[in-house]
């Protein structure tokens, strides 16, 4: 008699989703220049969205909460959920506004990339009516910060349930005072800034003030640093050639949330550990054009 097949882990992701048109070019063009790119794809996109599509990778359950509406546009960023197995809740489901869309071109020869877009700045979502069903339902809750009421209300209905909250801190945003209480585990990038701090030792000392138990700071290919309630230390990154940096953050935030999912109690040694392998995955999806190309 066979044993029975371990659960999926169950991942909530809650934030930006975007409709991402992606660019490889030999150089980012100056003012009134005109130049063909290497190649081009396009994905749905955003921090909490990338995140989700690599748990779902992973062999999570992973579900969206986002805004993403009924314009023409949206039918390619649902199309591709639906391709990565991500399960959405769309707050915006009658709006027929475009999505947001981020243009982004990467360099081939460095996989640096250039971004612009609107983020969530359209939209102003309220929760939903079963976000509490959606909560209990997940066994943790990733937030990125965009969208401010829903993050918040979110990471409070994820304490009162006991579930474990991710928080993708990739820049300083004016709800993330709020936000910060309610979070677990923050992974900031380097560009990460609350006010009048700047460096990651001081960044980590800040979010154990605010309540926020497990913290690190990523810095591209340097080393992670990282700080709990017993310990502290560095994850190196994985040295790797690079086709394209562009959402290596959220690939590395996905992982984490997923290697998270199944811990009951977190140590020094299991953090250390998730971040690792974590890093891992991240430096593999660098290695490669787009945001979905390491997948296959």
């Amino acid at each position: 008699m066979e044993p029975p097949a371990a659960r999926r882990p169950s991942g909530l992701f809650v934030g930006l989703c975007t409709l991402d048109v992606i660019q490889l070019v030999d150089h980012v063009p100056a003012p009134d220049e005109k130049l063909t790119a290497r190649e081009q794809t396009v994905a749905a996109g955003g921090p909490a969205t990338n995140a989700a599509v690599t748990f779902a990778h992973l062999g999570g359950a992973a579900g969206l909460v986002t805004a993403i509406g009924s314009h023409p546009l949206s039918l390619a960023i649902t199309a591709d959920l639906d391709r990565a197995d991500v399960y959405v809740t769309d707050l915006a489901r009658d709006s027929a506004d475009p999505p947001a869309v981020s243009s982004i071109m990467v360099t081939a020869s460095s996989g640096q990339r250039a971004v612009a877009s609107t983020n969530a700045s359209a939209h102003r979502l309220a929760p939903p009516e079963d976000l509490d069903a959606l909560v209990a339902a997940c066994d943790i809750v990733q937030l990125d910060g965009h969208h401010r009421e829903l993050a918040t209300a979110t990471a409070r209905a994820a304490r009162a349930a006991g579930r474990r909250t991710v928080l993708d801190a990739g820049s300083w945003k004016p709800g993330t005072p709020d936000l910060l209480p309610w979070i677990d585990v923050a992974v900031c990038s380097a560009d990460f800034h609350p006010p009048g701090i700047h460096s990651p030792a001081d960044t980590l000392r800040f979010l154990r003030q605010q309540g926020v138990a497990w913290a690190a700071v990523t810095q591209g290919e340097r080393p992670i640093v990282w700080a709990g309630p017993d310990g502290d230390g560095t994850i190196e990154v994985p040295r790797v050639p690079v086709a394209d940096t562009l959402g290596a953050g959220d690939v590395l935030h996905g992982a984490l949330t997923h290697h998270l999912a199944g811990l009951q109690e977190l140590t020094s040694e299991r953090f250390a550990q998730a971040l690792r392998a974590s890093a891992l995955v991240a430096s593999r999806a660098c290695g490669s054009f787009g945001t979905r190309a390491w997948m296959r």
